[in-house]
Formats: C-alpha cells, structure tokens, sequence
C-alpha cells in the first residue's frame, strides 16, 4: 500500500508550514534579518529529496511489517523534513568549500549573498561578505533541522534511539567531508596503491552513510526496528550509498550541463581525488600521471582540457572500473533484502529507489 501523498509533496508541505510559523517569530527581526532568512528558505526549494525518502521507506518497510494500516504521522513527516533541512545545510558549506558557483542550476547561497550585498549598496567587499554570510546561513539550516528533529521526537519511547543515530550521521557527514578536502591536499605524501581506499572512505562517510543508510535507519528506528530489521537496512543502505556516490562522480567528470546543473567537468576543475582519480593514475606511466595531477584542480581549465581529461579517465579503464564497482555495490545492496523481515511492499519501493540512486544522469 503506497503512501497516500507523494513523500516530495508531503515534506514540501511540512518546510512551507515549517517556514510560515518561522516567519511569524521572526517578522521583529528587521528587513536585514528577513533577506538572511528568505536566503535560508530558497536553498529548501528542489532537489530530489532523497533522504526524506529513503526515510520514508525505511519507516514503511518496518511499521507495515508489524501492522499493515499503520499510517504516516507527523512525526515521520517532521523526521523526514529535518534530514532535508540539514541536507541544505551541508551543500551550503559544500559549495562554499568548492568554491562552486551553481547549485541546481542556480547561484550557489554564498554567491546569491553576495549577489543581495551588491543590490543593497552596501559598503565594503561583497565577495567575503556572501562568503561569511554562507556559513552563518548554514549553520542556521542546522539548527532549524536540530528544532524540527526535536519536534518529531517530542514524547516518543524511540527517541534516544533517533537521536543517537542522527547525532552519528552528523558527525560522520562532518568528518567525511574533512577527509575530502584533506585528500586533495594529502594525495601527494600517500603511495598510490592507498588512493583508491582513501578515496572509497570519503565516499563512505561523506555520502553512503549520511545520504542513503543513515535516513533508511532513522525511518526503521522511528517505526521501533528491531536488531535484525535495523541489520538487514544497514546491510542493504550503506552499498547503495557507495553506488549512489560514484554515480556522482562519475557524473562530476561526465555529465551534462543541462541534466546535471553544474558545468561539464566540475570535479576536475575542483580538484577532486575521487576513486575515479585513483584508478586513472594506477594506470598512468610517471609523465602522463604528473600532466593529470598538474590539471586536475584548475579552475580555468577550458573545454578542449576538459574532453582531454575526460579521454584520459575513460582510456585509462578507470571509468569502466567504477562501472562495475557500481554494479558489485548495487547487487550487494539486493542480496541484504532476501528475506528480511520487512514489509514486502517496501522491499520493492526500495529496490526502486535504489536504481533510481544508482542508475541516473542527474
């Protein structure tokens, strides 16, 4: 029995009703206040919802598990917008670090702040002012996620469990995410035959746990998951989050402008030491892998540099490594699901999501 209104309209819903009562304490805070405020609220717009999904998949294979009428409650729907909110919050930051410009085919939030600076004449450098304005704003979006996790969780015998989890995929999104600006500074002291496991960690703790297994086991925790049902989620999320990250980066040297929103080839300019960038260079002789590394994060590289790297990656057989890596991880992700103790609706809305994770171009 799918849920009676689409997880992306339900959780829309509740950030809209979420921001309405905001705006109402807020409204005492001035004009200034209310542009910050209104630049928080537009990062919420969009996006695939993910999280908020998988969330809700792993709430609906457990509760309809035990009794199959259970119904979604606020609770679920607040869990669900809180991870979507913190979500925003962490591509804040990221495209601050990046550097990025875009962000779903729109002005990134520090460079949208920057943009307000400019149009309100106001004095001084614009640039470190949306910068400096970005942090704040994300740091914002996570305690307005922290309020609405607060929220579901008010009176329920679940909530250590919830909360416990959801304090360890912070800091495991936090740490993950300083191991991949770490690695573009630490490739060089590091033997090649590390990168690729050095790279593979990143992607578990900046992405599988945080955007696939972590909200899968928050949902099953909020549904009152027993040790096996959590077992078989964890076994099932963290390898489709893998999937779910090389996918990306792959896109983040493939894509296209128009599906994917960021210009072709932003990982490369940015630098990034992805496990696509580790298989490349095992298969480098010393003078074509020093041209790579002398590339790889400059932000004016032109297109024709581009298509040259994009030539060498593929050649290289990295790109079909990864190919199939995505393939290992999608098939592991499936075996964890036979015979699970888990509503068999459910199963079949997870393997869905999991090739809508694993099998995109955007």
């Amino acid at each position: 029995m799918p849920s009676s209104i689409p997880v992306q309209d339900a959780v829309s819903d509740r950030l809209d009703r979420f921001m309405t009562a905001l705006g109402s304490e807020t409204r005492s805070y001035g004009p200034d206040a209310a542009m910050f405020i209104a630049s928080a609220e537009a990062t919420l717009r969009g996006g695939k919802r993910l999280r908020a999904r998988f969330c809700h998949a792993g709430w609906r294979a457990v509760a309809r598990f035990s009794a199959r009428d259970a119904i979604e409650t606020d609770a679920l729907w607040d869990l669900c917008a809180a991870l979507e909110i913190f979500q925003s919050a962490a591509l804040v930051h990221d495209d601050l670090i990046d550097n990025s410009d875009t962000r779903r085919g729109v002005p990134a939030a520090h460079r949208s702040l920057e943009q307000q600076h400019r149009t309100l004449s106001w004095s001084g450098d614009a640039e470190p002012f949306g910068r400096a304005a970005a942090i704040l704003l994300g740091d914002l979006l996570v305690a307005w996620s922290d309020d609405l996790l607060e929220q579901a969780l008010t009176g329920l015998a679940q909530a250590p469990d919830v909360r416990r989890e959801y304090a360890r995929m912070r800091r495991d999104v936090t740490t993950g995410q300083f191991l991949d600006i770490a690695e573009e500074s630490a490739w060089l002291v590091n033997p090649i035959s590390e990168h690729a496991d050095r790279a593979l960690r990143v992607v578990s703790l900046k992405s599988a746990r945080y955007s696939i297994e972590q909200p899968l086991l928050l949902g099953a925790l909020l549904a009152g998951a027993d040790e096996s049902q959590q077992s078989a989620l964890r076994s099932f999320g963290h390898p489709i989050g893998m999937a779910f990250q090389l996918r990306d980066d792959v896109l983040g040297v493939f894509g296209d402008q128009s599906v994917t929103g960021k210009p072709a080839g932003d990982d490369l300019r940015e630098g990034k030491r992805t496990v696509l960038i580790a298989f490349t260079r095992e298969q480098l002789d010393a003078s074509a892998r020093r041209l790579l590394d002398e590339l790889l994060g400059d932000p004016t590289l032109t297109a024709d540099q581009v298509s040259a790297l994009q030539a060498t990656i593929a050649q290289s057989g990295a790109l079909a490594r990864v190919e199939e890596l995505i393939v290992s991880y999608a098939q592991e992700a499936d075996r964890a699901l036979s015979g699970a103790r888990l509503d068999n609706a459910a199963v079949g809305e997870l393997r869905d999501l999991a090739r809508a994770a694993t099998v995109r171009s955007a």
